[in-house]
């Protein structure tokens, strides 16, 4: 039986397309017949609503972050082939001051998926992490495999990419997650402009292994599908960016299974 796969889809910027990489590329992975779950990790549960789920605070992950219930029992299917999801509520933003001064604010995440992972259930396991370097983020990073990060085709989002690079650094050093990985760089709302081309060529030049060839173009189809509670490929099978997230998700399975 191969072990679980966890991934965090993190970025320490915000709206840099890391949810709707985490919910499209969740489902696009599962289409193609590997059992995924989705881990909706941030409090104002936009994943858990993209995927047409309102969760309530008896089914978040909030219970199990605390101990008080299993990972394993807040389960939910999504109605889609191959892809669950533990739904987010509002009450994780208690998470962060009711472990921000315990001693199991680092570990809290990876205790709560052991029953998970020995299961052996899911290929792999997606983590929408919050857009913030608090509890939730760092126990995400403690938890997972591998990083992969979403970029947005703009010069801010390199500031963002060396900050989460940095704090993998220091988990690793730490000894918190030592073979903590970095999967890959995922470009998000490109645009064709000589912004976007250059810095697409800076991330190239820094990490030429790490950044993937798939690039996720803007697309309002892609801003409209969340509220329909769909992916976009079921919103808008045959667009752009539909086609570009499962190009990602066949280029996340070749990097996979080298």
């Amino acid at each position: 039986m191969a072990p679980v796969k966890v991934i965090a889809i993190a970025n320490q910027k915000g709206g840099v397309g890391k949810t709707t990489t985490a919910v499209n590329l969740s489902a696009a992975i599962a289409a193609r017949g590997k059992r995924v779950l989705l881990i909706d990790m941030d409090s104002q549960a936009n994943a858990s609503a993209a995927l047409g789920i309102e969760a309530t605070c008896e089914q978040s992950l909030y219970p199990a972050l605390i101990g008080e219930r299993l990972m394993e029992e807040l389960v939910m299917p999504t109605h889609r082939r191959n892809l669950s999801l533990i739904p987010a509520h509002m009450d994780l933003s208690g998470v962060e001051v009711e472990l921000t001064n315990s001693g199991t604010h680092l570990t809290c995440m990876r205790d709560a998926m052991a029953g998970l992972r020995k299961s052996g259930f899911y290929d792999y396991v997606f983590l929408d992490t919050p857009p913030s370097l608090g509890v939730l983020m760092t126990s995400s990073l403690c938890a997972c495999d591998e990083v992969l990060t979403p970029m947005q085709c703009e010069f801010l989002s390199l500031d963002g990419l060396s900050k989460i690079l940095y704090i993998m650094e220091q988990i690793q050093e730490s000894g918190s997650n030592p073979n903590l990985v970095h999967e890959g760089v995922l470009m998000t709302m490109y645009n064709n402009t000589n912004l976007a081309n250059q810095v697409i060529s800076q991330v190239r030049e820094n990490l030429p292994d790490k950044l993937y060839e798939t690039i996720i173009p803007r697309s309002v189809r892609v801003a409209e599908a969340p509220s329909f509670g769909k992916t976009v490929m079921e919103h808008d099978p045959y667009g752009t960016a539909s086609l570009a997230y499962q190009n990602a998700a066949k280029e996340f399975l070749r990097r996979h299974t080298r």
